[in-house]
């Protein structure tokens, strides 16, 4: 990771090395590693910060709106037909918007979790504990929040979706 990554480059053999050459001071070494520390925290952050807003803002309305009109042709078929025709023509209808409801709530669920983590991290005062805690606790959220996304992506209509869509970017 690179909280590990930047911790190894404080290692005295390298401080040295630095010194030997008049490359930098001790205290300039080591002042450069804390930039480091403090830039990887604050890049994390904003990154957190972009992605809470894009599934609130733009994914779950997106999904929310689809899902409501899969809900009407649901209703629309149980109008038609039969209890019996129904429970047969609509069952992929109501499976999708059942997987929609899951990736909302993993979606938002997961929108909370990095909210908080986040807060925790940007209150902690050490920069290399602040480092690891984005490392460690806020940036692998944001897969939890990628597969929710990633899975209504697959679901929802084309018009509806918000952003450009994997395979469009592949193909266009």
């Amino acid at each position: 990771t690179t909280p590990d990554a930047l911790k190894q480059e404080l290692n005295p053999k390298f401080s040295e090395l630095f010194e030997e050459l008049k490359i930098y001071s001790h205290r300039e070494f080591e002042a450069r590693n804390e930039i480091k520390f403090e830039k990887y925290s604050t890049v994390i952050d904003i990154e957190a910060r972009v992605l809470a807003d894009i599934a609130r803002n733009h994914i779950i309305p997106a999904a929310l709106n689809y899902q409501n009109r899969l809900i009407e042709n649901v209703k629309g078929l149980k109008e038609i037909f039969g209890d019996k025709e129904f429970k047969v023509l609509g069952k992929e209808q109501i499976s999708l918007i059942t997987q929609i409801s899951e990736n909302v709530s993993k979606i938002k669920l997961g929108v909370d979790e990095l909210l908080k983590e986040k807060e925790a991290a940007k209150n902690t005062t050490d920069t290399h504990k602040q480092a690891n805690a984005y490392c460690n606790k806020v940036k692998p959220l944001f897969d939890v929040i990628r597969e929710g996304s990633d899975a209504l992506e697959m679901m929802v209509d084309d018009e509806l979706w918000p952003m450009t869509k994997y395979r469009e970017l592949l193909f266009t």
